[in-house]
């Protein structure tokens, strides 16, 4: 049995999923429409085909009234009634799913956008495996919904509904006897949804669980192997598996007992109910042609609840899944997450980006961040960036260097305080214009399995001129156009072709392509090699004064020659000045950081 909070559970996931059935089928509703009218046109001929077997019996075969024009015609109805239902569901069937299939492609292009535009915080607690499995598999369950629920439940509710209509009309006390039994098979499918429901609900988290562990060990196959973890990790994996098989086997176990089996020994009851009381009653043979349509009638009251109820299994695992892809399109993507958040934190007086050459790059005022309540990683910070300058921010492990870049990228809402960019409150930025101005150098720079001009225009449609330009001032034009096919060579999966200096230099590159106003650089040198540093510093002094630059730096011979450079300490600034200036603080956190790099080399 369900406790109230898997049943609350269980009513939101449906409520989900009807909500997202809705907004799938909406673009298709007159589609909808006409499946819905030929659904019930053949359910209304299914229903007459037994009255006219039975007038067919009744007025002809047992009296012996042999009017062939009039039995010919009561015969082909009853035949074409059923031809014509069938000819009917198959095109409906055709229709809905073709629609079905059109509501899948368009809810997958839905979900991947929507995950596009989720903010960073999103991806911090989410499993990538997971992620793909809503993407691909559960949007499929979107399909499953539309077959099963509108083609199987909606057409057996139709056709029992219609047929429960026409017994009523030809033997009312007949008809009583069947409804009498329906309690018994409305109990059946009851206590089936009772029994598979949690089975189904935990196999499909356990299944998407299982593409997670898959991912990740991928993934991570390089450390995994190196750490001797293959069977620590196999071990998982057979434990999340093994889970997965025994939730399967409940499901399959509730098929066994309460689906096909116990609904077929109904049926049989309920023929010998009606058999048996036909029998005990004064008729005239002429209407054995009722009996013959009430056995017709026993099949299509049974068989739709037969088929409603072995839907249940694949039913359930839709709604489940469905329900999931609704929450992940209810995520806040990251303009309205930072429209929300930081508008009350905008700073008085802001100007228009631009508006004044005296306005600083980026301003920070009274900064504080904590990403739980129980640890504040920034306290206080107050600084200004000014524009065309070389800014470094340094500091030991757990400074808060990062979560300070984060900020800046909108990846996470100011909480205390305000950051303004160009002289505009950074929450009430345009994202499509934040994005242009602002550039990032990530430390390990992502690669598409694609060409370098590819993975330097990354889809914004930019001119060979403007490509190479940029790859010319990010100083990687040499070994690009020494590539065997220059600018259009395939680089491999995450860039395999290329060294780690040359994969930091692509990334560069389509950062300065977007022509930013300022460049954010995180560790960009950390896991290169000193002599591409050097190039990667020549290109940044060839930028000073064009663009505003901002280097979080573990190695600190990168931002030696940057304008200002600030220290962090435990969230806080420590020291702040020029490369000599700070150098001249005896036993200040800068020199003592920059002594020990030097004696490192």
């Amino acid at each position: 049995m369900l406790s109230k909070p898997d049943e609350t559970s269980a009513r939101k996931q449906t409520a989900q999923a009807i909500g997202l059935l809705h907004r799938a089928a909406l673009p298709d509703r007159h589609h909808l429409g006409w499946a819905l009218l030929w659904l019930i046109a053949a359910a209304f001929l299914e229903v007459l085909g037994p009255i006219a077997g039975k007038a067919l019996i009744d007025e002809h075969l047992l009296p012996r009234h042999l009017d062939w024009p009039r039995m010919a015609t009561l015969l082909a109805a009853v035949l074409l009634t059923g031809w014509i239902a069938s000819g009917l569901r198959y095109l409906q069937l055709v229709r809905l799913s073709g629609l079905a299939m059109r509501s899948v492609q368009r809810l997958r292009e839905q979900v991947y956008g929507h995950v596009l535009r989720l903010p960073m915080a999103f991806f911090d607690r989410a499993i990538i495996g997971q992620l793909v499995s809503r993407v691909t598999n559960d949007t499929e369950a979107v399909k499953t919904l539309y077959v099963q629920v509108l083609f199987v439940m909606l057409d057996s509710t139709i056709v029992l509904v219609g047929t429960m209509i026409a017994m009523a009309w030809l033997d009312w006390r007949l008809m009583l006897i069947v409804l009498a039994l329906l309690p018994a098979v409305l109990l059946i499918v009851w206590l089936y949804q009772r029994w598979s429901a949690p089975a189904v609900t935990r196999a499909r988290q356990l299944r998407s669980e299982i593409n997670g562990q898959m991912a990740e060990s991928i993934g991570g196959m390089p450390v995994l192997q190196a750490n001797n973890a293959e069977a620590r990790f196999a071990a998982r994996f057979g434990k999340t598996n093994a889970e997965h098989y025994t939730q399967r086997l409940a499901e399959i176990r509730a098929n066994a007992w309460l689906l096909r089996p116990a609904l077929d020994m109904l049926n049989v009851i309920l023929l010998g109910a009606v058999i048996f009381a036909f029998g005990q009653r004064e008729m005239s043979a002429a209407e054995v042609g009722i009996l013959y349509a009430f056995i017709s009638y026993i099949a299509r009251v049974i068989e739709p609840l037969i088929q409603i109820t072995m839907q249940f299994s694949q039913l359930q695992q839709s709604v489940v899944a469905t329900a999931r892809v609704s929450a992940l399109l209810d995520e806040p993507v990251a303009d309205e997450h930072s429209a929300a958040a930081g508008v009350q934190h905008a700073s008085p007086g802001a100007t228009s980006p631009g508006a004044r050459a005296d306005v600083p790059a980026v301003s920070i005022r009274h900064l504080s961040f904590a990403y739980n309540t129980e640890q504040t990683v920034l306290h206080e910070l107050s600084l200004d960036i000014p524009q065309g300058g070389f800014f470094g921010i340094v500091g030991h492990t757990g400074s808060g260097k990062s979560t300070l870049l984060s900020l800046m990228l909108r990846y996470y809402p100011v909480q205390h305080g305000s950051i303004a960019i160009l002289g505009e409150a950074l929450a009430g930025i345009p994202n499509a214009r934040f994005r242009g101005e602002v550039g990032l150098v990530p430390q390990d720079p992502f690669l598409l399995a694609a060409s370098a001009r590819e993975n330097i225009d990354m889809g914004r449609g930019l001119s060979d001129a403007d490509i190479e330009a940029a790859a010319r001032a990010a100083h990687a034009h040499g070994f690009i156009a020494a590539l065997e096919h220059g600018y259009a060579t395939e680089l491999g999966e995450g860039g395999s072709r290329l060294s780690s200096g040359q994969k930091q230099l692509i990334a560069i590159a389509r950062a300065l392509a977007g022509k930013p106003r300022i460049l954010l650089l995180d560790e960009a040198t950390s896991r290169i090699d000193s002599q591409t540093e050097q190039v990667v510093q020549t290109a940044l002094d060839e930028l000073r004064g064009r663009v505003t630059i901002i280097a979080i730096a573990h190695r600190l011979s990168t931002i030696r020659d940057a304008d200002r450079i600030v220290v962090l300490n435990h969230g806080r600034i420590a020291e702040a000045g020029a490369h000599d200036q700070l150098m001249q603080i005896e036993g200040g956190l800068y020199q003592r950081l920059y002594l020990l790099q030097q004696l490192a080399v």
